[in-house]
């Protein structure tokens, strides 16, 4: 005997495809895969009753999602309100951020609005009023309401999408801006389409609608 064992060589053996930590265990690539962010506008339906922003929030914080906004406030139902939380997340970061929503006692409905949904920031803007009327313009040209002048300060009202709100801010640097608050994002679906989605068995209003795919 040779010792000499049956079967290929080491050099002949057929090694099996993709990745493999130091224990041999195979990498799924799907998994090592780097996901872009992006961002998400989820429209949730909760119970309007005490603590229930505390509870959303806590999630986010615990969960470390990253919110860029979140506005709440009671719906046409005094008993419900909506909240539009606006997220940058990767794809599987949204879709977890929803998951772990929907598992919330107080919420009723979840759902990730399409870039096409109606979507409105408001923002107010204090600026050195040396030169009213050259503020006044920029307020008309976007569409902005002068809430209080005087003789040092102007302060104007802005409503829009992001990209408006962002521009108008640039045009007001050139007074010089003491102070700017943003609300967020507050958003509605477009046209007949509901917002709030919800289970069959819950009775429906016009604040609510049958089960669709939010994807």
């Amino acid at each position: 005997m040779t010792g000499k064992l049956p079967g290929p060589g080491p050099g002949e053996r057929m090694r099996p495809e993709g990745r493999r930590n130091e224990d041999g265990i195979r990498i799924d690539p799907e998994a090592e895969a780097k996901h872009e962010s992006k961002r998400a506008v989820l429209s949730t339906l909760v119970e309007n009753e005490p603590g229930v922003l505390a509870e959303v929030s806590g999630l986010f914080s615990r969960r470390q999602f990253n919110i860029e906004s979140l506005t709440v406030g009671t719906t046409v139902d005094e008993s419900r309100a909506r909240m539009t939380i606006v997220i940058e997340e990767t794809r599987p970061g949204i879709q977890q951020a929803k998951k772990q929503l929907r598992k919330l006692i107080p919420v009723i409905s979840v759902r990730e609005l399409a870039h096409d949904s109606v979507q409105r920031e408001l923002v107010i803007v204090k600026v050195n009023g040396e030169e009213p009327d050259k503020v006044h313009a920029i307020t008309e040209m976007y569409g902005g309401e002068t809430l209080d002048a005087g003789p040092r300060t102007i302060t104007v009202e802005i409503t829009g999408n992001e990209q408006k709100i962002d521009d108008a801010i640039d045009a007001y640097k050139q007074f010089g801006i003491r102070e700017v608050v943003r609300t967020g994002y507050a958003a509605l679906a477009r046209g007949e389409q509901q917002t709030a989605e919800v289970e069959d068995e819950v009775k429906l209003t016009a604040d609510t609608e049958v089960p669709a795919d939010d994807d």
